[in-house]
């Protein structure tokens, strides 16, 4: 390998594919990277340190308004994963901490000193915690980092010196970011590419494109780690039907093959026996003209006779054959359009509702124990809502089935636009779907189905000409740490019937 060539991105890439089949890892894009990493030579960056900063938060006490508005700011940032935000906010902390509240008395500013002992032992814990993700391309900043550790970790440690080490640590956090970002930027795209090109090699397979669909919609920033699970869910079922129809084409050929072969072989056994039959004619023709005596005619009827016998058996044997071949063939033709059907609703049978895109019941399952697993992992609140479209049977039976489906689809795509990254849209079934809200409590899961309706509300949905108001009444529970996968959705059936039973279009808790 030239040195060029070695340094090429797209060699890096094609060699990172090889090496992820070699080892049997699945396609995410984390293991990509990694792969990526090793072959150019590049650091392996841990993960963004959630807890941690989170710790950071949790420790710090704000004095007057700003410092609350800079704790919520940096919980926001922390939660979008933006270290941008998470500097801007700690920043933001120091300068309001010199800012008088709207109730106190106007006093001068007083520069802050000494950092207090909390807070700077929470810091230093953070920055601690840091030092991983600097890895060993950047030493200064491995270097900053230590100093700053052991400076918080001094009984008084005088803020002037802490910020000054603190400023230039970020100065090169920054650098780092942008630096991820880039790659993170260039890897997806790489990505794109390749999905691209997989789908442009089977254009005319109506499945496979529905697939590739989904997975260029997975790997559309926001990017999270939901989208990428979802990605690889996707790819699996990519790579089985891809290898189904293979497997089944392959099978396919092989029987037209044999078929073909036989069929040559009964055109050349007929064409034998039209021939011994019209040697046999015209052999009985020379005789005939040497005939002087009917004794001598006898014999070379009954010889024409028997030919004819032979041929005519040799015929209905050779139709038989013919039919039964015709069978087979159709009967294969008939199995491989089945097939095309088969995978032509690939999406609808795996994880997705074929109308509207949400999940489906399977994949709201494989979501919920996903969701609920990771909930009870990190001690973190988890909410399930159950909404219900208010007159869908007066819908149908009005506008037709086409309007009450375009209503389904609408709500689909107005939940997925007001909805986190990280909330899961499915179909649960007819006109009811089902929003998870990790992360979120029962109260504040209300309001998010509250604020939803408000916007179902705003965008009116148009059948032809004719403008419909659509509404849903909801239930909303939150998954408790013991319950099972059913017991919050039965919870969030029940209160969904009482908003029903309370007038509709509203929200109720349970």
């Amino acid at each position: 390998m030239s040195a060029n060539e070695s340094k090429n991105p797209t060699h890096i890439a094609r060699e990172a594919l090889k090496r992820l089949a070699i080892r049997h890892l699945p396609p995410t894009p984390a293991n990509f990277q990694v792969c990526y990493n090793e072959i150019a030579g590049l650091p392996d960056i841990p993960p963004f340190p959630d807890r941690p900063l989170r710790q950071l938060a949790d420790g710090l006490v704000p004095r007057n308004e700003g410092q609350k508005k800079e704790v919520d700011a940096l919980l926001q940032a922390i939660t979008r994963r933006s270290w941008q935000g998470v500097t801007d906010a700690l920043n933001g902390f120091v300068r309001a901490g010199s800012e008088r509240s709207l109730g106190e008395a106007a006093v001068p500013a007083v520069p802050l000193a000494v950092l207090p002992v909390d807070f700077a032992g929470s810091l230093g814990r953070v920055i601690d915690g840091l030092r991983p993700f600097f890895g060993s391309d950047s030493p200064r900043a491995v270097a900053l980092a230590d100093e700053l550790v052991a400076l918080l970790r001094q009984p008084a440690v005088e803020a002037s010196l802490a910020r000054g080490v603190l400023d230039q640590l970020l100065c090169h956090v920054r650098s780092a970011v942008e630096e991820q970002l880039e790659i993170r930027e260039s890897l997806l795209k790489l990505l794109h590419l390749i999905i691209e090109n997989i789908g442009q090699l089977s254009i005319d397979d109506q499945w496979l494109k529905g697939q590739i669909d989904g997975l260029l919609a997975c790997v559309t920033p926001p990017l999270t780690l939901r989208h990428l699970d979802e990605m690889e869910r996707r790819m699996r079922d990519v790579l089985d039907k891809q290898g189904c129809a293979r497997a089944r084409s392959v099978e396919a050929q092989q029987e037209m093959r044999s078929m073909l072969t036989t069929f040559i072989d009964s055109l050349a056994a007929m064409s034998q026996s039209s021939s011994t039959f019209e040697a046999c004619i015209e052999e009985t023709a020379r005789e005939l003209e040497r005939v002087t005596s009917p004794e001598e005619l006898r014999p070379l009827l009954s010889g024409v006779m028997a030919a004819t016998h032979a041929m005519a058996e040799e015929s209905a044997h050779s139709r038989e054959q013919l039919q039964s071949l015709r069978q087979r063939v159709e009967t294969t033709e008939a199995e491989l359009i089945q097939l095309h059907k088969e995978l032509d609703n690939a999406s609808a049978q795996a994880r997705h509702d074929p109308l509207t895109d949400a999940l489906n019941r399977k994949g709201l399952d494989e979501a919920l124990l996903r969701e609920m697993s990771s909930m009870r992992r990190k001690a973190a609140a988890l909410t399930v809502s159950m909404l219900d479209i208010d007159n869908f049977k007066r819908l149908n039976d009005s506008l037709g089935h086409e309007a009450g489906d375009g209503a389904l689809i609408h709500l689909a795509n107005v939940a997925r636009r007001h909805i986190r990254p990280s909330d899961t849209l499915a179909r649960y079934g007819g006109e009811e779907f089902v929003i998870l809200m990790p992360d979120t409590t029962l109260d504040e899961g209300v309001e998010v189905i509250t604020r939803l309706q408000r916007e179902l509300t705003k965008a009116i949905y148009l059948s032809g000409n004719e403008r419909v108001l659509i509404t849903f009444s909801a239930g909303v529970a939150q998954v408790g740490l013991d319950e099972g996968s059913g017991d919050a959705l039965r919870r969030a059936d029940q209160a969904m019937y009482l908003a029903k039973r309370a007038g509709k279009n509203r929200v109720f808790g349970g």
